[in-house]
């Protein structure tokens, strides 16, 4: 198996062994993470660094160097699975991107960490001993978030928690299964999916992706950013909004107008909800397409499917 390292806080360092917040993210080489945790003694990984980042900062270009990284090593008939390091605050969103783009055959588990390597207390040798647990077992394919002893399908997965190692939840779906003791047992599998042979070429081929924003809908809000952006000569040209509306994807009526003007200037506009639970129900008057599986990962699909379609 290959394990990639990204930087993020399971990577990171502070001054204090105490401090669990005041650290620098993407310290740690993915070699010493790994050579750290003993019960990885004896499993044979092949280690590759593919960057050194907080994920806070993730973009475009590394997104393609990373999915480029495991296409190359599931393509091997020699590994049975890659894990991934990766830092928190965006680690849904990669695994949504790989998912999207790849749909590996093979498991691809990203892992994480709420504490830097430097705490008293470190949650991320536990997180990546169970990530690779995930990927020997087998019988989970695709892309998945392991965190806290539970492994999440990447369409559900959401960071809820600002601090606790148990920072991340998929919902009322629920995880897929969890690791105990090495063990992975399986709540339900996931319906294994076909990549778009379409998708990766052209994510390989661009430089940067199409222009999406995500907006919010909320008391007293209006269309000033909405125009803004629309009339902003300086950033690439607005291709796509997802907006998180209220409830079942309500939107204020200022900012509805707004949205139809953007929609008339020829912006795609989706529609979701910044409700923690449940989904957009179909119906009511708007007939703005609805966002899924969140506005956050749906800001993403929109502007991969802008892209591909270009």
């Amino acid at each position: 198996m290959v394990i990639l390292g990204t930087g993020g806080t399971i990577a990171g360092r502070a001054q204090r062994a105490g401090d669990n917040v005041g650290y620098t993210a993407g310290q740690v080489p993915v070699s010493e993470l790994v050579s750290s945790i003993p019960s990885l003694a004896n499993v044979s990984v092949e280690l590759e660094q593919v960057a050194q980042v907080d994920s806070k900062d993730m973009d475009f270009a590394l997104w393609k160097r990373l999915a480029d990284r495991v296409v190359h090593h599931v393509g091997r008939d020699d590994v049975q699975g890659v894990v991934i390091t990766h830092g928190t605050d965006t680690i849904e969103e990669t695994a949504w991107f790989l998912h999207h783009v790849l749909n590996p055959v093979k498991p691809v588990a990203l892992t994480c960490a709420m504490r830097p390597a430097s705490a008293l207390v470190p949650d991320g040798p536990q997180n990546l001993a169970d990530a690779v647990s995930v990927v020997l077992d087998g019988r989970v394919s695709g892309v998945t978030v392991v965190c806290a002893g539970l492994v999440h399908a990447p369409e559900h997965v959401t960071k809820i928690h600002t601090y606790r190692t148990d920072a991340f939840d998929s919902g009322e779906a629920g995880p897929i299964g969890v690791v105990e003791e090495g063990q992975l047992r399986v709540f339900w599998s996931p319906n294994p999916g076909q990549a778009d042979e379409g998708l990766w070429p052209a994510v390989r081929s661009a430089d940067q992706l199409p222009r999406v924003e995500l907006l919010v809908s909320h008391a007293d809000a209006d269309g000033h950013v909405v125009r803004a952006m629309l009339n902003d000569t300086l950033a690439p040209p607005l291709r796509g909004l997802v907006v998180a509306g209220t409830g079942n994807g309500t939107l204020h009526a200022r900012l509805a107008d707004a949205l139809d003007e953007a929609q008339a200037r020829g912006v795609i506009v989706w529609r979701g909800t910044r409700c923690v639970r449940g989904r957009v129900l179909p119906g009511g008057a708007s007939s703005m397409p609805l966002a899924s599986p969140s506005a956050l990962k749906a800001r993403l699909s929109l502007a991969l499917d802008i892209l591909k379609a270009a």
